[in-house]
């Protein structure tokens, strides 16, 4: 994906509302949870990026129907005949493998090949205790084979807080013979858990989840903007003291908020407000006013509750003064690209200083950043932190391969260029 972008700094302190885009990890399982309903649906405010895009065109290929923002469900699948395309997708990777894990015929999941070369073995044993029948590649990856399964309920227990993988169970298990229990660790995203326990097809008390199969109804959906696109202009205005970014109608759900308790550790001014909610998941707004930073350690619960914004981290830390380290991260060597390493490589050709450990990175704060070129790596978060680093550096930023932010956030580069002109 390339395009070569170059960002000037920001000229001084900004005030900005912004609103995001619709929430990507909302607008994934919106369309799942439309494509499994018992009758039609109504989304508003679905994501524009490219994974969310990959998402519809795998379930219109199956039968789901769009007319505006009605979705008619699939009914009974159609056999596509040939793979489904995820593109670079892993969620939609992930959430089809248990969600089409009963269709009465075999499909094959593919994807591009950085999403071909991401670990895909976690669901094979959560599954497969549910009756599916899952094929991977002798390393574990993509292309996936599931469906023709007959269901049955399961008690299984992961050993990680991974939402994905979660949701992959739960959505192959409201279509089960019988109740089933998922247990792991808490800190993950459970949008997944609220709109089933709406619809009272599941019980959740954050760790243990019960599951009742049943059919989803059709609902409406009014999708609130994503807190992981609202972070990169958050940070921004954590980074020049005095500015101030305000963001309305933002998911809130606790376990997309690590970001948020970080910003506050390292000294920026934060405020939320709840306004509302879809289907159990808060709403509201968020401010975020700058202040000089300090550094932080980001470890346990609170990683998996600011996983995406990890290299947003590495930019705060590096524009304070001391020692910035995140650890428990391991899961950033599973991403588009191993974030250990193109977080700290980031940092390094921007004038700072920082290396990757084995579960995460370290950065050495010196209160700035030179500017640089940062090469995106095909990896949207990289691009978009790397262009959050240029708003307080001394010189511009140039990303290689900046086309990648498409993939969330199509709009992202002209966005965070109006915040730092708005006064």
């Amino acid at each position: 994906m390339g395009e070569t972008r170059t960002l000037e700094p920001a000229s001084g302190p900004f005030q900005a509302g912004v609103h995001t885009p619709g929430d990507k990890s909302l607008s994934h399982r919106a369309l799942m949870f439309a494509a499994l309903a018992d009758d039609e649906s109504e989304i508003t405010g679905l994501a524009p990026g490219r994974d969310v895009a990959a998402t519809l065109a795998a379930l219109e290929r199956l039968g789901l129907r769009r007319n505006g923002d009605r979705f008619a469900p699939i009914g009974v699948p159609t056999d596509p005949g040939s793979p489904i395309d995820c593109g670079n997708s892993g969620t939609t990777m992930r959430l089809l493998a248990g969600g089409l894990a009963s269709v009465p015929f075999r499909l094959t999941l593919a994807g591009d090949e950085s999403l071909s070369a991401r670990p895909m073995g976690r669901l094979v044993q959560p599954l497969a205790a549910l009756g599916a029948d899952l094929t991977l590649t002798a390393d574990g990856t993509a292309p996936i084979t599931t469906g023709a399964a007959d269901l049955h309920g399961a008690d299984v227990a992961i050993d990680v807080a991974s939402a994905q993988v979660r949701s992959a169970f739960e959505l192959a298990a409201i279509q089960s013979i019988g109740p089933s229990t998922i247990d792991g660790p808490g800190g993950f995203r459970d949008h997944t858990e609220r709109w089933l326990a709406a619809f009272g097809l599941a019980e959740s008390d954050g760790t243990l989840t019960r599951i009742t199969p049943g059919p989803i109804p059709g609902a409406r959906y009014v999708l609130p903007g994503d807190p992981s696109s609202a972070a990169y202009v958050w940070a921004s205005a954590a980074l020049v003291p005095g500015a101030r970014v305000v963001t309305h109608g933002v998911n809130l759900n606790p376990g997309r908020l690590g970001f948020l308790g970080i910003l506050e550790a390292m000294g920026a001014d934060v405020h939320g407000e709840v306004t509302g909610s879809i289907h159990g998941d808060p709403v509201g707004t968020v401010s975020v006013t700058g202040a000089n930073l300090r550094p932080v350690e980001v470890s346990g619960d609170t990683v998996a509750a600011a996983i995406d914004e990890l290299p947003l981290v590495a930019v705060l830390g590096a524009y304070a003064e001391g020692i910035t380290i995140v650890r428990d991260a391991a899961e950033l060597r599973m991403k588009e690209s191993d974030r250990t390493q193109t977080t700290a490589t980031m940092i390094r050709a921007l004038g700072g200083g920082a290396e990757a450990t084995q579960d995460g990175f370290e950065v050495l704060g010196t209160g700035f950043l030179e500017g640089g070129t940062v090469d995106a790596a095909g990896d949207h978060r990289i691009a978009m932190a790397g262009a959050v680093a240029a708003t307080a550096a001394q010189g511009a930023v140039t990303i290689i391969g900046a086309a990648v932010a498409g993939v969330s956030w199509p709009s992202f580069y002209e966005t965070l260029e109006a915040v730092w002109s708005s006064r």
